[in-house]
């Protein structure tokens, strides 16, 4: 057993363990900057994350010369400075593993230079990091002060609602936020859940405060929807995808316009407008003698280029023939004072379009104070709320 353990292969595939040490430690790296934590109960996550760390503790004691578990000491300790940064209070969690991370740097198979050196590095990342979080929360978070009212889900579960009155020298505001209920991540028999940073929208939001708070949900199907966004406005539009507006057979040349509000008034005189005209300019309404004024063609493969810039069109050098606008970026296609239009109006589209589109049967309805304030149509339909899409923004540190 003695020679089995001071095998050095023995040794090398015992250190796997401790990449995986790492690797759920910079999972949790990723869940602090976009999630939000909540502990049921700090003493048994402390107990639990102990065991763990003491585990993986003597396995990296024991690998300590392997590579891999040098490299392991020297990845944990910047991991988890988003933790101690964004989750600051959660001691429970972050202690056992900063003592870890601590324990197997100091006391690892590597070089005292390098260990000098990548610990003094550790420690200034640990500084100003913490320094420019501070900063930035002292300048830029909102110093009013907000109370919450009332919290709930709504009738299928799928949305949460709260109720914030917001106290400032403006006499106040009450606003109410909806966020989704099915994007929380929950670990150790729901002991730490995880709830997705920046996902609450305000859908309501009212000044004064409201002496009021009067929340109702109701369910509504998606057709009674349509009649009645129909009777607000027949002009209420969506954003689609291009590959949508084709499903609905749209081609790309009948979506391209001419932005009227960044032509001069001479362009405008020139194709027949005055100078108040602001709408945008559909390319299939303009004449031949229009199109070319901006220096565009057509023929039955659609728009093209008539002189193409070579400095601002190089990259469609090797286009054989005419430069057509269905090959350019929006940016290119700036150029020309040209933009695609991916909306379309909801009258445009009938229940089985919107069926595709990922609208459901039925829904959760709110009502703030006799109010609609919420649809889960609009809500779906709109895209709101895309728990699978991870942006980094500043808005991820408040």
């Amino acid at each position: 057993m003695k020679n089995f353990l001071s095998n050095v292969w023995t040794k090398r595939v015992v250190s796997v363990l401790s990449l995986v040490y790492t690797f759920f430690v910079c999972y949790l790296c990723y869940y602090s900057i976009f999630y939000d934590i909540h502990i049921k109960s700090g003493v048994s996550l402390c107990l639990l994350v102990t065991g763990i760390s003491i585990i993986a503790l003597v396995e990296m004691l024991y690998t300590r010369k392997q590579f891999f578990t040098r490299l392991s000491s020297f990845l944990i300790l910047p991991a988890m400075l988003p933790v101690v940064i964004l989750y600051f209070g959660e001691w429970s969690l972050i202690i056992p593993i900063m003592i870890t991370g601590v324990a197997i740097m100091l006391l690892s198979g590597a070089g005292e230079g390098t260990k000098t050196a990548l610990g003094t590095l550790i420690i200034l990342l640990y500084i100003f990091g913490s320094l420019g979080y501070f900063l930035f929360t002292s300048f830029f978070m909102a110093t009013a002060k907000e109370i919450v009212i009332e919290q709930g889900v709504s009738p299928s579960g799928k949305y949460r609602y709260t109720v914030v009155n917001t106290e400032d020298s403006s006499n106040g505001s009450t606003t109410v936020y909806v966020e989704p209920n099915y994007a929380d991540v929950f670990y150790f028999d729901n002991l730490v859940t995880f709830t997705l940073k920046n996902m609450e929208r305000a859908v309501h939001v009212e000044r004064p405060i409201a002496e009021k708070i009067d929340v109702q949900w109701e369910t509504q199907s998606r057709e009674d929807i349509t009649k009645e966004l129909g009777k607000i406005s027949d002009s209420i539009s969506f954003t689609l995808t291009d590959e949508e507006l084709e499903k609905f057979g749209y081609t790309f040349d009948s979506k391209l316009n001419i932005s009227m509000t960044d032509i001069d008034v001479e362009d405008k005189f020139a194709i027949g407008k005055t100078a108040h005209d602001v709408d945008p300019l559909p390319l299939d309404k303009l004449t031949d003698t229009q199109l070319k004024y901006f220096g565009i063609g057509k023929d039955n493969n659609g728009y093209y280029i008539i002189n193409p810039e070579p400095d601002i069109f190089a990259n469609h050098e090797d286009s054989v023939g005419h430069i057509y606008l269905k090959e350019l970026t929006d940016k290119e296609m700036g150029t020309l004072n040209v933009e695609k239009d991916r909306t379309i109006k909801l009258s445009e589209l009938d229940d089985s379009q919107l069926a595709e589109l990922g609208v459901s049967d039925e829904g959760d309805i709110m009502t703030f104070n006799g109010k609609v304030c919420f649809r889960f149509y609009v809500a779906e339909i709109g895209d709101y709320y895309d728990v699978d899409s991870r942006k980094l923004s500043l808005d991820l540190l408040v």
